[in-house]
């Protein structure tokens, strides 16, 4: 059974992966900034208020995490275990061999590292944001945490490198056994049509520190 204790937990734990604080994260949401302030989890009589499920939908939409991710925060008993991720600019990435044939760093001049929560079993890589193909929902300087191993569904959020080494970072629409359709992230740029044999790898966008 869930606890008040446990909800709460996981929402601060979400604020914390993405550099936000309960506040932060809240206004990151559109919603109230005070929405998730440890003095409105209790009420006046002294009842328990929880996040309503519209709440949580918001943050999940916000940062990109899936409801799964949500619930292993939940689970987790413990502050977050960190560890060290590879880093590389978005620019950067479409040059060179810096990537295994699976999307993974090759290692190497050019990489630096960063710490971060560990995601458990996906392989990982982070991306820092240069320009402004992602504006509103990222920005320049903004880091991205993505993993190749991770299932990648419709809807989410994707960093795509190309044969030609261009790297596209977009939304998927969907994808077929010949091609893999991306909507752009800042209305300013065009959607893009690939086909499947044109795509080195693609990998989900695990998180995003701001």
């Amino acid at each position: 059974m869930l606890s008040h204790e446990q909800i709460w937990a996981a929402i601060d734990r979400l604020a914390e992966r993405y550099g936000y604080s309960a506040s932060g994260l809240a206004r990151r949401a559109g919603l109230d900034a005070t929405s998730f302030n440890r003095s409105k989890r209790i009420g006046p009589d002294g009842r328990k208020r929880w996040p309503s499920t519209e709440s949580v939908s918001k943050v999940l939409a916000a940062t990109g995490a899936s409801l799964d991710d949500f619930l292993r925060l939940i689970d987790s008993r413990e502050g977050p275990v960190r560890t060290m991720v590879p880093l590389i600019g978005l620019t950067q990435a479409g040059s060179g061999r810096l990537f295994t044939d699976e999307g993974m760093p090759a290692g190497g001049p050019g990489w630096d590292e960063i710490e971060f929560p560990d995601l458990g079993g996906d392989r990982a890589f982070a991306l820092e944001v240069q320009g402004d193909s992602m504006r509103p929902l990222y920005r320049d300087g903004d880091v991205l945490i993505v993993s190749p191993s991770a299932s990648v569904r419709k809807g989410d959020r994707v960093v795509a490198r190309l044969t030609n080494g261009e790297v596209l970072a977009k939304e998927l629409r969907r994808r077929t056994a010949r091609t893999v359709e991306l909507i752009s992230l800042n209305p300013d740029y065009e959607d893009r049509t690939v086909p499947l044999a044109e795509v080195s790898w693609m990998a989900r966008v695990m998180w995003v520190r701001q």
